[in-house]
């Protein structure tokens, strides 16, 4: 039971490790919400408020995360760093997106999506001199940010202090209740309200000051270390937390509150806003509350740029003259565009989504669009509509076999132009183009297939337009059988093949001349023409020859010459009546095998283990079985000449 509860543990640590990576910056305050029963201990609403870059999806380090972990954290400390209670628990009470997008007509669009989680718990706490330090602190902040060294090994503290016995323990601390994402662009000044709240009407002070670590040497845990806290992150110069993103001019924030800048380069940015709580009345500080988040400039840069097809061809099989704009500007968020259609029409639209014009005729026109036409940022330029609907493009066949004539007739017509000539591609390197008004082409496919038919037309109005088609090409590949030697007497399954109807001739001998496997049964020599048909029509021939010899018997020559001319070149047997060979060997004179085989058709050519054999006479032995069932036994020898 104890290991089960320790790896539960374990796996519940390591969630909360692994998704704290994606935080990007927090605040942590307090609300005085009355007594404990006993009117001992003071009651207070701790408020954990946490950042998320909600455009973060993936990281090197920080693998994919897109969640807030719940639980958080907390640990409450005396003045002195004595741990007073067990670590307190906050869970989520809400999480709330932050987005806002530039809305500029001059510049790039950008959209910053971020969002907080506010985490609370309530805690009872004696006053005592001093006070309390409450803080959660954690590893580690967002990935490869511009002013902090190695930012997803780097931890962050966010910590609020309770004022003590001779101060004000039931204060309510000031905090920053302005949650928003702000657009910033490089090169371009602005301005953000950072000012805090505070309900007990507190005087309030502000300045840019550190980012805090977490306090371990690693920051690889959340830790609880004890206070003072005072471990800054390791800012890469220039940057500091007086200085935590530069700018001409830099970054700074008045007594108000107020933020400005003009960002000098793009990037992200963690940006610390400290304000000081001062009691009015005994101008005693009550408190330095911080919070942390993250800043980016984008590079909001845009060249205005106007576009659309420098030649729109209405092409469209339908003989409606409606025109598709597509509009290809570079352009702003709120930019607007100017159409001028060639026809006396205008429009002014305000999205970049495909305009639609309704012409009067058939013609040529003059298209002019610009961007922002009453801003400094404008651009314009001009196309050509050429509107000649009405092209419809099609073909028909006729013919499916091999090296058949294949007919193809285009069936195109055009409304409101003429096809002046046609590109055929039959699915092979070549293509033909004709010329003219002729609409049928015939071509021969020299192999059975499916091909892909193409045809273009061209026309008088530079329309173009291609359809295709597959073709299915049928073969036939007849086979009548190897030629065949036969004893007389010995009968045959013919084995034809290779389409669906068959016919034989001469019919001589055979049991049915219309089937693929009819029985010869025939002692004449003879040649047979097998035609074979499919179903579609297509047909092919194949022959046979059958020759009859006396047998049962072994037809073996006594010499061959393995001179490579073509003639005699190999020692084989012809057999008759024989329908099983167990074993065709030869020996040298030595006793030696050099050949051995129970195919008759390829024959020994002469060589022995890949060399030429010698001129000499050799011994054959082979043995087989009759169409009978005899067994046959041969012996003899054979003279190799050169």
């Amino acid at each position: 039971m104890k290991s089960t509860l320790l790896l539960v543990l374990g796996c519940c640590l390591m969630y909360l490790h692994t998704a704290a990576y994606h935080i990007i910056g927090g605040e942590i305050y307090y609300k005085t919400v009355g007594m404990s029963g006993d009117n001992s201990r003071y009651r207070y609403l701790i408020t954990l408020k946490l950042y998320r870059d909600a455009d973060f999806t993936c990281g090197d380090r920080q693998g994919c995360i897109d969640r807030f972990e719940n639980p958080v954290v907390a640990n409450v400390y005396t003045a002195g760093g004595e741990r007073v209670m067990s670590s307190v628990y906050l869970y989520i009470s809400k999480v709330a997106p932050l987005t806002d997008t530039l809305k500029n007509p001059c510049l790039s669009p950008q959209v910053q999506h971020l969002e907080v989680a506010f985490y609370t718990a309530t805690i009872e706490l004696a006053p005592i001199p001093g006070g309390y330090y409450v803080a959660s602190q954690r590893c580690c902040r967002g990935e490869k940010l511009t002013n902090i060294y190695d930012s997803e090994h780097e931890g962050s503290t966010y910590y609020t202090v309770i004022p003590g016995t001779e101060s004000r323990p039931n204060n309510n601390s000031a905090y920053f209740d302005k949650d928003s994402a702000i657009v910033i662009c490089n090169k371009l000044p602005f301005k953000i309200n950072y000012a805090a709240y505070d309900e007990d009407g507190d005087s309030l002070t502000y300045q840019l000051c550190s980012a805090l670590t977490d306090g371990t040497v690693n920051n690889e845990t959340n830790s609880t270390t004890p206070p003072p806290y005072n471990s800054t992150v390791r800012y890469i110069p220039p940057y500091s937390g007086a200085n935590p993103m530069g700018g001409s001019p830099a970054i700074s924030i008045d007594n108000r509150g107020m933020i400005t800048c003009t960002p000098d380069r793009a990037g992200k940015f963690v940006i610390t806003v400290c304000v000081n709580e001062y009691d009015r009345v005994t101008k005693r500080l009550l408190g330095t509350h911080s919070k942390d988040i993250l800043l980016t400039v984008f590079d909001c840069t845009t060249k205005i740029v106007a576009g659309f097809p420098s030649v729109l061809s209405n092409c469209a099989e339908s003989p409606a003259l409606q025109v598709a704009f597509p509009n290809y500007s570079e352009a702003g968020y709120t930019s607007t565009y100017h159409w001028t259609f060639g026809d006396g029409t205008d429009t002014v639209t305000d999205t970049k989504t495909i305009f639609f014009h309704q012409y009067p005729d058939t013609g040529v026109y003059k298209v002019k669009l610009v961007v922002n036409p009453t801003l400094t940022c404008r651009d314009s330029t001009t196309g050509e509509v050429r509107n000649y609907p009405g092209l419809r493009a099609g073909f028909t066949t006729a013919g499916f076999c091999k090296e058949n004539p294949i007919s193809f007739t285009d069936t195109s017509s055009y409304r409101y132009g003429r096809i002046t000539s046609r590109t055929w591609e039959f699915g092979i390197a070549d293509s033909v183009l004709v010329t003219g008004d002729e609409r049928s082409i015939q071509h021969r496919f020299d192999k059975g297939n499916i091909y892909t038919v193409s045809l273009t037309l061209h026309t008088d109005k530079q329309c173009e337009k291609t359809v295709t088609q597959n073709v299915r090409i049928y073969e036939v590949i007849p086979f009548a059988g190897n030629d065949t030697i036969l004893a007389k007497g010995q009968t045959l399954v013919m084995q034809g093949s290779g389409g669906d109807i068959y016919s034989w001739q001469p019919s001589d001998g055979l049991s049915d001349p219309t089937e693929a496997h009819p029985l010869l049964n025939y002692n004449k020599d003879i040649a047979y023409v097998l035609r074979v048909s499919n179903q579609q029509g297509c047909t092919g021939y194949d022959t046979i020859s059958v020759k009859y010899y006396t047998g049962p018997e072994m037809y073996i020559p006594n010499a061959f010459t393995p001179n490579g001319d073509g003639i005699n070149d190999r020692f084989r047997f012809i057999p008759v009546g024989i329908v099983h060979y167990k074993f065709f060997r030869i020996f040298n004179r030595w006793g030696q095998e050099v050949y051995s085989s129970t195919d008759f058709r390829s024959g020994w050519d002469g060589t022995y283990k890949g060399m030429p054999a010698s001129v000499d006479t050799y011994l054959w032995i082979l043995q087989g079985t009759d169409f009978n069932g005899r067994e046959i036994l041969k012996k003899g020898t054979v003279t190799l000449i050169r």
